[in-house]
């Protein structure tokens, strides 16, 4: 169980290139599992096509969901925007789009490292390819006449020295090929994405690093208090559900200010604050809302303030 939470961290935590680099490698693990213990082409001209593209794309959908899942962004973004009256306080419009957009960057990863590393492989595209009668109709444009009916047939093909041979060696160059362009697109988009983002950055290099073990600090510091709070509450009830008696005042927050606490963060050039709960206990008046003020902005570079926030410890 240990183990799985671990893997877990990985998505929930800040993003970080050994954090990609472990989830990249458990992904395209999973994929070669996958290719090597569980697929086998039916080939069937039938089959083939809806067969290959279920393995190449159905989890790597599951993991582009799963991505949402577990991105504490998500949730500050969701939670409580269906209850009845709720709907005007959640991110709406601009805000709320950018987000979500960056929320679905994210998410991507793992599914793009699915594909990528599927295509590479080739098994799932060669099977799916074989069962195209599109496909078939360039591949065999020029071959000998039963190539068509035979094509389905080429992913089971076990004779080195049979036609099927040649046409299998395509599909494998294709899917390779297809591969290893979806790496290069995605390695400079996500070039030209950070690139862009730090440049309009508002804060300096060093002091982004300061910003990230500030929130470290501020998240290992609340659970503590958090636990501590609890413990000595739970304590308080259940002695007094025991003795009869009651309970000593025991302040915590409000729903409100756990709802403020809780909104998703944004940048104010005038009043730098490091997070939203840093944000929260600054403020001038005690009855001002921290939700959305004059100047405020989401800042792609500073995504990380939510994603490493109190919320994102699945333990918690």
């Amino acid at each position: 169980m240990e183990k799985f939470k671990t893997v877990l961290d990985l998505h929930i935590k800040p993003p970080s290139a050994v954090g990609y680099g472990l989830v990249t490698l458990l992904t395209a693990g999973g994929e070669r599992i996958f290719s090597t213990a569980v697929f086998q082409c039916p080939c069937s001209a039938t089959w083939n096509l809806p067969y290959g593209l279920v393995f190449l794309l159905v989890p790597a959908l599951a993991l582009f969901l799963l991505g949402y899942v577990l991105s504490a962004r998500t949730w500050r973004l969701l939670t409580g925007c269906c209850a009845h009256g709720a709907r005007a306080k959640c991110s709406s419009g601009l805000r709320g789009t950018l987000v979500f957009a960056q929320i679905s960057v994210a998410a991507a990863l793992a599914p793009l490292t699915w594909v990528a590393v599927a295509l590479l492989g080739g098994s799932f595209y060669e099977c799916a390819a074989s069962g195209s009668k599109v496909l078939a109709q360039y591949l065999c444009s020029d071959r000998y006449p039963d190539c068509a009916d035979q094509l389905p047939r080429v992913p089971c093909s076990k004779d080195q020295k049979s036609n099927l041979q040649d046409l299998l060696k395509e599909l494998k160059a294709q899917s390779q090929v297809l591969g290893w362009i979806l790496i290069a697109t995605v390695i400079i988009f996500v070039l030209i994405f950070t690139s862009i983002s730090r440049c309009l950055s508002p804060v300096s290099f060093l002091q982004l690093k300061f910003w990230k073990i500030y929130l470290e600090k501020e998240q290992e510091i609340f659970k503590s208090q958090a636990k501590e709070h609890a413990t000595e509450l739970a304590k308080e009830n259940i002695k007094c559900f025991f003795e009869s008696s009651s309970p000593k005042e025991c302040n915590t927050p409000s729903i409100k200010d756990w709802q403020q606490i809780s909104t998703l963060y944004t940048f104010n050039p005038k009043n730098q604050y490091y997070s939203t709960l840093h944000k929260y206990v600054n403020r001038k008046e005690k009855s001002n809302s921290i939700r959305s003020s004059e100047g405020d902005v989401v800042i792609p570079v500073l995504g990380f303030v939510d994603s490493s926030g109190i919320t994102s410890n699945p333990e918690l």
